[in-house]
Formats: C-alpha cells, sequence, structure tokens
C-alpha cells in the first residue's frame, strides 16, 4: 500500500475501532488477565504469562490462566520473586497444556522471577535487550527471550521436572522467521495505551516502534485490505503489515490491531465469506475481493450494476 492508501483506508479503520465494543471483546481475549492489576510490575508478569499462554481455544488457554493466576496471589511480581524452585517443581509437574509441559512454564516463570530480582522489572530487561540491538525489535525480542530462559536451564532441579517439550514455541528465540506473534501483543499490551485494552505501563519502546501480532485473523484481514499480498505468518509479512499501517497512523501503527482481530475473530469477517456479507461490511470500500463477491453475488441474482 503505498501513496493516498493511508488516507483511504484512515476512516474505515477509525469507523472499526469504534464499531467494536471493548468491553464485550475483552471477555474473549486474553489482556483480560494483566487488566485485573494495577502494578506495572503485577501487569506485565501477568501479560507475558497470557500472552505466551494464548493460542489454541480461548475457552481452554483461559482455564489455564486463571488456575495460574489463583496460584500466584494479588500480586504476580511478588510471587514470582520469592518462587522456589522447589515450589515451581511441585506445582507444575502435573502442568499440560497442548505443546507445553511444567517445566516449560517453570522455566518461564522462574525466569521471570530471576529478572525481577536482577533488574527490578521486565521493562528494565526489554530496555537493555532493545539497547543492544540498537533498537532493533526482532533481535531484542529475541536477547528478551533468551535472557528469561538461560539462567533457569541450568538448574539441576528444573531438568529433573523432565525435559522441556513446547518451551521455543512458548518462548519463541531461535530466529526462523517467525513473527514473534505473542511478544509483540505482549509489548502492545504494555506500550500502547492506556485505553479501554491496552495498558501503557511502559515506557520503552515508543508505539511507533511496534511491529502487528501477527495470527491468522489480522492475516486475513491485511490482505482482503491490501495491507499485504503475503501469504505466510513469518516476521517479514508482520513489518509490511505494519509498515502500511504507518501510513495510517505513524505515531501508533497497531492501535487497529484490536478491532482488526477481533472482527475476523467474531465471524463478522469470516474466512468464506458470502456476497451478502460483504455487501453489509463497514470495510467494503477498502476491500477488493469483498467488492468482487458482492459483483459475482448481484450478476448471479440477475442485478445489474447502475451506471456510472
Amino acid at each position: 500500500m503505498a501513496g493516498r492508501g493511508g488516507d483511504r483506508l484512515r476512516p474505515l479503520l477509525e469507523g472499526l475501532a469504534l464499531s467494536v465494543d471493548p468491553a464485550a471483546r475483552i471477555r474473549a481475549d486474553p489482556v483480560e488477565f494483566p487488566r485485573r492489576y494495577g502494578d506495572p510490575r503485577d501487569q506485565e508478569v501477568s501479560a507475558l504469562l497470557s500472552a505466551c499462554l494464548a493460542y489454541g481455544r480461548v475457552e481452554l488457554f483461559k482455564a489455564k490462566l486463571e488456575g495460574l493466576h489463583r496460584w500466584m496471589g494479588p500480586s504476580p511480581a511478588a510471587f514470582l520473586r520469592g518462587l522456589a524452585l522447589e515450589d515451581a517443581a511441585r506445582q507444575l509437574a502435573s502442568f499440560t497444556y497442548r505443546f507445553n509441559v511444567g517445566t516449560d512454564l517453570a522455566v518461564l516463570l522462574l525466569g521471570m522471577g530471576q529478572v525481577l530480582r536482577e533488574y527490578g522489572s521486565l521493562e528494565a530487561l526489554m530496555a537493555r535487550c532493545l539497547a543492544g540491538a540498537g533498537g532493533a525489535l526482532r533481535p531484542a525480542l529475541r536477547a528478551f527471550s533468551l535472557a528469561l530462559q538461560e539462567a533457569v536451564l541450568r538448574e539441576p532441579l528444573v531438568r529433573k521436572m523432565g525435559p522441556v517439550r513446547g518451551l521455543h514455541h512458548l518462548l519463541p528465540s531461535a530466529d526462523s522467521g517467525g513473527a514473534y506473534k505473542r511478544l509483540n501483543l505482549f509489548l502492545r499490551w504494555m506500550v500502547r495505551g492506556p485505553d479501554a485494552v491496552d495498558l501503557g505501563a511502559w515506557k520503552t519502546p515508543a508505539p511507533a516502534a511496534l511491529v502487528i501480532p501477527l495470527d491468522t485473523h489480522v492475516a486475513r484481514m491485511a490482505r482482503q485490505l491490501g495491507l499485504t499480498r503475503r501469504k505466510d505468518l513469518g516476521w517479514r509479512t508482520a513489518e509490511e503489515i505494519t509498515a502500511a499501517l504507518r501510513e495510517v497512523d505513524p505515531v501508533d501503527p497497531v492501535r487497529f490491531d484490536f478491532a482488526l482481530c477481533h472482527f475476523g475473530m467474531s465471524g463478522a469477517c469470516p474466512p468464506k465469506p458470502a456476497p451478502t456479507t460483504c455487501a453489509s461490511c463497514l470495510l467494503l470500500p477498502g476491500c477488493g475481493p469483498g467488492q468482487r463477491r458482492v459483483r459475482r453475488g448481484a450478476r448471479a441474482a440477475g442485478i445489474r450494476p447502475r451506471a456510472g
């Protein structure tokens, strides 16, 4: 998208954002968990845990997150600063969720506890990683992920819990071209706002530096609106979509992420929409595929387009 693309899409995306009821949609979003806390340190701990486990069916991962938050109590940050290896091993020994087992969760939680003791906050670690990467987000995310894992994995008791199974799915750290979706989601929550969705509790990085958390819903919506032609869910696609959104809002390019994601999740823009669905869509003026479906539907119904 180039030239006047931002001017064309801005009113459509603004309208989309206004059409989404945050209070209703948050119940289907893991940001519900960090929004329960007022202290930025509790928010960042809850946010990282919630973003890392936010995959699969919403009702399943939210049930796991409810149990973990009950265990951590009223202050997740204070809890993790004092969490001992033995207690983590005992509590998480039977934990499983899809790709992840208790050892994976122990590494994440104990890693956060260690960072809080050493740096004072997860934000301080992220600032250090960004400085080390010269402000580049992708290597900073990789360094942040590695810092959470490395020291904990050397602890003998962690190894006795059993091997990690999906740790690199939970905390991606390899330069595989992946979009770091859940870490970008975590950053969006912590950096943007504060508003009805995001927390705005961090000062680093600036919202302008964020990259969109790329999932299947956002990718589909982005292709429909001409923000990208790429079909993969990799980092380059996330960057391309974000660059297009910077034409809409250079200061806060990912502010439409929540609305785009939930518009797709809600079924308002299904993977295989019918012409009647597209005809009533508020994004239709910017959606080439939707316009083509509407025209095909009109032809099939014997309706001739207006002249002029």
